[in-house]
């Protein structure tokens, strides 16, 4: 099937006109009027001068207006681009022009942001304010105002090529825009069948609105993480592909009691969450209080290790429900899976294998389950086409092997004797000391195994004897502290003796952004400074 995601939703409003589509605290938007009101912003946007394959920055907190936003660029042929909402003047001068928008929708909140570097940028011409209470920007067309217009279908044929672009968090370097075609992102969350597996994809649109009006694949999703995280949008993706309902709140930072009062309030049936950094206040939320979780069937999570401990956590206060821990990233879905649940335990960083998943040597080489190499692990089939403007990374991360073109982003794993994958982590901030390497991921896990420790961040110092030394950054609950030894022990304990951090360090906060993601760069900084290395 050459699938694009408009067509996919507007075949499911003319199915189920009525039934919620998008709910954000006391508000719902209906099938009809989530294509109605996206059909009519589509129109804004193309009245505005933008063309087939222009580019679309979304830059907002979560809330209703930021699918029906993904939404009429998709139905217009334009290419949403996602906008990290803590960005400042210079990131945001160089997204929107790295990425050619033409249009930006922005929070009325971030209006003196855009407009202090609109002038830098001759392509950005069409500029919609969501309402949040202030002041109109000057020169900007009011959202509401964008969707009362002409809200007939825009009467266009589409294709399986048109892009998404999702804008990675740059913490090596500056943000590279990875390009997906519609269909090849659809095939990868499972085509309407199974997310995990595929299976029961139907064979034709008419089967999947077959499917939609029996219902079984709907699902109330929140993502709990921002819809600006590929995590998130994924999994809102996904849920509406499937005729489901996405679930958003108010909470501009995670607020773990809010989040499980809207599970309760709206009867959500899946979460989306980026590891332990979501996962550790929701337990301990639970911890505190009881809510009903009945309809809760499934938590999914990507991007960040989640620990063991923690989903054995969550399933003893409620057990009726799956955890699936899934291994992917911008560039590339499917590479590999865990599922927790009753009568089932994931081990921390240990996933199943993807079926169209395999380990590359750093020379090139497949490797299949059974070798005792390590590579970084690689995802064929339906992948992105690349980074936008960037073929050298482009041609890096997406090679050709033995006539199959990979998605290899660089996450360093092996395999266990039972062929899973034992994730290591990101190679380019793999720690040379004293010529071992060592993955930050695995020392971070222990670390945050300790009862006092919140959370966790492990770096190379330069060291005159080292080379590089193992230094870590925690925070500790009610912002205590550890002693720097009892941690060095607590890793000794459970880790060679070659990855005990040489410092340990508490501080107040690790600066993680919204989708969970660590900025090594500025970690390492601060690493340095506390360890008279700067």
């Amino acid at each position: 099937m050459d699938w694009n995601m408009a067509d996919i939703w507007e075949a499911v409003a003319g199915v189920i006109p009525d039934e919620p589509a998008l709910i954000h605290e006391e508000r719902t938007v209906t099938w009809a009027e989530f294509d109605r009101r996206s059909n009519a912003l589509a129109r804004r946007l193309i009245e505005g001068g933008a063309k087939t394959g222009d580019k679309v920055s979304i830059y907002s907190y979560n809330r209703t207006e930021w699918m029906e936003s993904v939404a009429a660029a998709f139905k217009a042929r334009l290419v949403p681009v996602n906008v990290n909402f803590r960005y400042k003047d210079e990131e945001l001068l160089y997204l929107f022009d790295n990425s050619d928008s033409v249009a930006v929708i922005f929070e009325g909140a971030f209006g003196e942001n855009v407009s202090r570097v609109r002038d830098g940028l001759d392509k950005l011409q069409t500029f919609i304010q969501l309402d949040d209470g202030s002041p109109l920007m000057e020169g900007a067309i009011a959202y509401e105002e964008a969707v009362a217009g002409d809200s007939a279908a825009l009467g266009i044929e589409r294709s399986r090529e048109d892009l998404l672009f999702i804008y990675t968090g740059g913490t090596t370097g500056m943000p590279k825009g990875v390009m997906w075609q519609q269909g090849d992102l659809w095939a990868g969350l499972g085509e309407g069948g199974e997310l995990a597996t595929g299976q029961g994809k139907p064979r034709s649109m008419q089967e999947h609105l077959d499917n939609v009006r029996e219902g079984s694949r709907r699902q109330r999703l929140m993502p709990a993480c921002p819809l600006m995280h590929g995590t998130g949008l994924f999994t809102a993706l996904n849920a509406l592909g499937n005729a489901g309902t996405v679930v958003t709140n108010g909470s501009k930072t995670l607020d773990a009691h809010q989040l499980w009062r809207t599970v309760e309030k709206h009867r959500v049936n899946a979460i989306s969450i980026v590891g332990d950094v979501f996962a550790r206040p929701m337990l301990a939320a639970l911890e505190e209080k009881s809510y009903d979780l009945d309809s809760l069937l499934l938590i999914v999570s990507s991007g960040v290790m989640w620990s063991s401990e923690t989903k054995q956590g969550l399933l003893e206060h409620h057990p009726n429900m799956i955890l699936f821990d899934s291994l992917g990233s911008s560039e590339g879905v499917g590479m590999g899976a865990s599922m927790s649940g009753v009568g089932m335990s994931g081990k921390t960083a240990r996933f199943d294998l993807g079926s169209r998943s395999r380990l590359i040597s750093d020379d090139g080489r497949v490797l299949e389950p059974g070798s005792k190499e390590r590579g970084r692990i690689g995802v064929s089939g339906p992948i992105p086409v690349g980074y936008y403007k960037d073929e050298e990374k482009t041609a890096a991360t997406f090679p050709v092997i033995d006539g199959v073109r990979y998605s290899v982003p660089g996450d360093y794993a092996t395999y266990d004797e039972n062929g899973k994958l034992v994730l290591l982590g990101r190679g380019s901030q793999c720690i040379n000391s004293g010529g071992e390497k060592i993955y930050p991921e695995e020392v971070e896990e222990v670390l945050k195994r300790h009862p006092r420790v919140e959370d966790a961040a492990v770096v190379g110092v330069p060291d005159p004897k080292w080379g590089q030394a193992v230094t870590a950054l925690v925070t500790v609950e009610d912002g205590g502290e550890v002693g720097e030894q009892e941690l060095r022990e607590h890793v000794r304990s459970l880790l060679a003796d070659y990855k005990t951090p040489k410092r340990a360090f508490c501080v107040d906060s690790l600066g993680r952004s919204p989708s969970g993601k660590m900025d090594y760069k500025k970690v390492t900084e601060r690493a340095k400074e506390l360890s008279g290395r700067s």
